[in-house]
């Protein structure tokens, strides 16, 4: 199965969060999806179902699909710490979240989409791999031509993204990784444990 290509709102809404984002429509219908919504009486989640919920949110959050996911989950196993807090330290630092987290896309899914036009590089080199993860120092920067993009420019006047790992300079069109960020910096509402957890079972 390929990646996630419907309507965001919906698995939002399923998960009761703005995952993909500010999203007016989530604030007027907050019900989980389907014919009933909120109405419908649904039996309390198995430990199992808990665990399972919050890998999908996870996959849902950073775009990955469940082989992709399940790498990054082996690659944070076979490193020396919390296991939870290296994987979500490996999605934070794929290159689509960084150019989300800079500012130059509203969401992760339009900062995949820049990654993967060409329009992105990594130390002066184009890159259009969104899966590529970034290591502090390494500068990242658009294309000369991508540079008057209007979506690029609308982004980076609504940003509103405000972490401190990553710095963006808006004169030059250059930003820096600065530090992989400890897991209390990470705004995403997930539960990391959850997912080593399942993985585990």
């Amino acid at each position: 199965m390929g990646r996630y290509t419907g309507p965001y709102t919906k698995v939002s809404r399923r998960f009761g969060e703005p995952i993909y984002g500010p999203d007016k429509t989530l604030d007027k219908r907050p019900t989980p999806p389907g014919q009933h919504g909120g109405r419908r009486k649904r039996k309390n989640l198995s430990e199992y179902g808990e665990q399972l919920r919050e890998k999908q949110k996870a996959r849902f959050t950073y775009g990955m699909r469940e082989a992709q996911f399940r790498t990054f989950f082996e690659r944070a196993k076979a490193r020396n710490g919390v296991t939870g807090d290296i994987l979500i330290q490996l999605c934070e630092t794929r290159l689509d979240n960084i150019v989300y987290r800079m500012g130059l896309a509203p969401t992760r899914p339009a900062a995949r989409q820049l990654v993967s036009h060409r329009h992105v590089t990594v130390d002066d080199k184009v890159c259009n791999i969104p899966s590529a993860i970034i290591k502090p120092g390494q500068k990242i920067g658009l294309r000369e031509k991508s540079r008057g993009l209007m979506a690029v420019a609308d982004a980076l006047k609504n940003s509103r993204q405000t972490v401190g790992w990553v710095q963006w300079d808006t004169a030059n069109m250059t930003g820096t990784l600065v530090s992989v960020p400890e897991r209390s910096e990470i705004p995403e509402n997930i539960d990391m444990q959850l997912i080593v957890e399942l993985y585990s079972r």
